[in-house]
């Protein structure tokens, strides 16, 4: 089979499994890729979408925005075709020779140390956090500040330690973002997201 073909049957047999899954025409591109990329279902029940955070994140990839990373496994995952045909970029700083001074001088994990490299970048464009809650943690704070203005986060550090609770934070900032419940999460998962995102900004441009 081609590529192709493999997709489009994966998403028919998601679909017949999802069954009736109660999300709107944005949202379920978006969720079914996530699931598409993972064969886990169980981001139905625990993906959260702040109002607007779709629009939010295809405005800004049709503007050209930047797209920053907290790892380059998601800035490889990334798919350039539709990101770079409205001029945006798609950055990680994490290996920065500068970032990785910055951290160690600080005591901080490069991941950190990464955002607030970026705060400056990130401006009007969307900022992917696919393995580090020190990353969400400190993009939430420096939101707060009011020294980082991406147009959207889309917030899925995974594992044990602050993963759910960096989400949970999170979701209780009026602020414009997809993430999940629970310490479910990944470079992959957050690679996916911003995917179904420029998939759709071409698809609206080419309307």
């Amino acid at each position: 089979m081609k590529p192709q073909e493999i997709e489009d049957k994966s998403f028919l047999i998601i679909e017949e499994e999802a069954g009736d899954h109660g999300f709107n025409e944005q949202e379920w591109p978006v969720v079914r890729r996530m699931i598409h990329t993972s064969a886990d279902f169980d981001y139905i029940k625990s993906v959260r979408f702040s109002k607007g955070a779709i629009d939010r994140g295809i405005q800004a990839i049709l503007q050209g925005k930047n797209i920053i990373t907290d790892t380059n496994m998601a800035r490889v995952g990334i798919r350039k075709k539709e990101v770079h045909a409205f001029g945006g970029q798609v950055r990680c700083l994490i290996a920065d020779e500068a970032v990785a001074e910055k951290g160690k001088k600080a005591g901080t994990t490069r991941a950190l140390a990464a955002v607030d490299m970026a705060a400056k970048e990130m401006e009007g464009g969307i900022y992917v956090v696919g393995n580090a809650p020190t990353a969400l943690l400190r993009l939430i704070a420096l939101i707060r500040e009011e020294k980082a203005n991406p147009a959207l986060i889309i917030g899925f550090p995974v594992g044990f330690v602050n993963a759910a609770e960096s989400k949970d934070e999170l979701m209780g900032l009026d602020f414009p973002h997809i993430t999940n419940k629970g310490r479910k999460g990944g470079s992959n998962i957050a690679a996916s997201i911003v995917n179904a995102l420029a998939i759709m900004a071409y698809q609206t441009n080419n309307s």
